[in-house]
């Protein structure tokens, strides 16, 4: 997503390196102005793995658009799913997912990707997976 910015006032310097910006502002002179952010990660993953127990169409908005959502994005389609972006959007078709196993390869890919396997025991009481990437410990309850 891209960010929108406008600011007014003399008082800010904007500066940008490594793919980062930041903002210097200098007190004294008023400030106003609007600044768009981007959704939460830790908010849309867990609501993403959420969207297996809908077995429909869902639509989220102000998904942020980084490795991890892209990541649950891809095991959503490896699973059977049908996942369309749209500028500010993204609508999640679960209604056709006929897998439980989480493919190896992507769930190595990030450590958070675990939280899909409550979604689908929810869903057809069963869930594969294997470990996600850097967990050194790991511990099964049923």
């Amino acid at each position: 997503m891209q960010t929108k910015h406008i600011i007014k006032g003399n008082c800010i310097k904007c500066e940008r390196n490594d793919n980062m910006q930041k903002y210097i502002i200098k007190g004294g002179e008023k400030l106003e102005g609007i600044v768009q952010i981007s959704g939460s990660k830790n908010a849309a993953l867990p609501i993403i793995a959420a969207t297996i127990l809908n077995s429909t169409k869902s639509t989220l908005y102000n998904v942020p658009d980084i490795h991890d959502t892209q990541m649950m994005f891809e095991i959503l389609k490896s699973l059977g799913a049908k996942v369309e972006k749209r500028k500010n959007k993204v609508i999640i078709d679960t209604s056709k997912i006929n897998k439980y196993e989480i493919p190896e390869d992507l769930m190595r890919q990030m450590r958070s990707s675990v939280i899909l396997a409550g979604s689908l025991i929810g869903r057809y009481n069963r869930a594969t997976f294997s470990y996600p990437r850097r967990m050194r410990y790991w511990f099964k309850t049923y």
